[in-house]
Formats: structure tokens, sequence, C-alpha cells
């Protein structure tokens, strides 16, 4: 039995990752993608969702290597059934931030600076008070999960709302779903009719999506069932 969990995150920082950089203009698009969702939600080399990896591979507060492990990673959730969908935006205002360097050269002999040369930048930010929504897909029930959690580069801290949903009901054809997809994550189980694109790293996403395939109903909204990470086309 699949389990469905509607949850939606409330701002109490600014939000800021950089995805995309115009000039010197760094935006956040207020949708969060799902890949940050699991590390977020303590999902990722948890003991508490049996989602352990290797020692080599192992995730912590404090990581030797700042390189992403996805695969390694996420590989996990898909062997215990557990899958996050990208969060969509309920409500949101966005926020302007300058900031300014200099150009500070100092040598081991003190020699006095040629030049200073100042600079700046701009982070277009998620303010306080914006709200989103995601869904939790799990194969068994989770425990409940903590109420605070923290996202993005300067981890901003979120109110996290989770209510699980009933009377779920499934089939199979046409539908659409209008909350952002990881197309890597339906592609291989479902045809995909048309979309919006999201250009986002690590994986660009989709939105309003026409879709065929299985799909879990409740509520009066369908959602693709059957996801699971995926890495490579």
């Amino acid at each position: 039995m699949t389990h469905i969990y509607r949850c939606e995150l409330e701002l109490h920082d600014t939000l800021y990752f950089a995805t995309r950089e115009i000039g010197r203009l760094y935006e956040t698009e207020a949708i969060v993608h799902n890949y940050a969702l699991c590390y977020a939600l303590g999902l990722v080399d948890s003991d508490r969702y049996g989602t352990q990896v290797s020692k080599e591979h192992e995730y912590r507060y404090f990581c030797r290597e700042q390189v992403p492990m996805y695969e390694e990673h996420l590989s996990k959730l898909n062997e215990v059934g557990i899958y996050v969908t990208p969060a969509r935006s309920l409500q949101h205002t966005s926020v302007l931030h300058t900031w300014k360097y200099a150009n500070n050269n100092y040598h081991v002999e003190m020699e006095k600076t040629q030049k200073n040369i100042p600079s700046f930048g701009r982070a277009k930010e998620i303010a306080p008070e914006s709200a989103f929504e995601f869904f939790i897909l799990s194969q068994n029930p989770l425990p409940k999960p903590s109420k605070w959690i923290r996202l993005g580069k300067w981890m901003s801290k979120a109110e996290l709302t989770v209510k699980e949903l009933d009377k779920v009901k499934q089939g199979n054809g046409d539908f659409i779903f209008p909350y952002p997809l990881n197309p890597l994550d339906v592609m291989f189980t479902h045809q995909v009719l048309s979309y919006d694109t999201v250009n986002m790293p690590p994986v660009s996403l989709i939105r309003n999506v026409s879709i065929n395939g299985h799909f879990y109903e409740v509520d009066g909204f369908k959602i693709p069932a059957r996801m699971e990470y995926r890495f490579k086309v």
C-alpha cells in the first residue's frame, strides 16, 4: 500500500540558491528541487529511514568533499520505496539584496595594494512567509518528521506541516499534473505528452505536465505512480 503525504513549507528566513546566473544577478526560482528536499528532510543516509550508505559515500553535517553524490545517496530511497516530488509555490514574494566586495591583495612583504576595485552583485531571494507544497510517496508509513528544516545556500529555516492523505485510488490513462516533476523520474514509466520546462541545476524540472500512465487519485487530483530516482537518460 502506498502512503501519500501532502507537505507544506513556510519560510521563516529568506531562501537563496542560484537557479540562474544572469551577469551579476543570481536568481532563485520559486520551486524547490526534489533532490534538495530529500537532504533537507533528513532522508539521506538515515538510520531512521533505513537509507544508510557506505562509509565512502556517507553524508553527515561535515562532509570531507563538497561533491554531490546524488546517485549513491538517492538510490537508497528507491530501495525503501520513498519518493519526494519537487515543491511548487503556493504564495511567494521575492526580495533583491545587493552585496559588495573589494579586491584586497595582501602579500607577505606587506606591500601597499596598487588597486582597490570595489565590485557588487545582486541576489534575488524568496522572502519569509512564502509557502511551498510538495508530496512524499512511501511504500511504508513514515515516522513523524521534524517540524523545522533548513534549505538553500544559507540553510534558511522553514516550518514543515505534513498530512497523510486517505482514500487513495489507482488508475491508468491521460491526466494533467500541475505540480513540478523531475523528468528523469517519470520518463521511463510514463508517456510525457506536453510540459513547460524550468531550467535549474542539477536536473531541469518540468511543470504543467500532460502525461499518460499509472496514477494515484486522491482529493480530486492525480499523482504519477511508480516514480523513482533515475540519473541517466
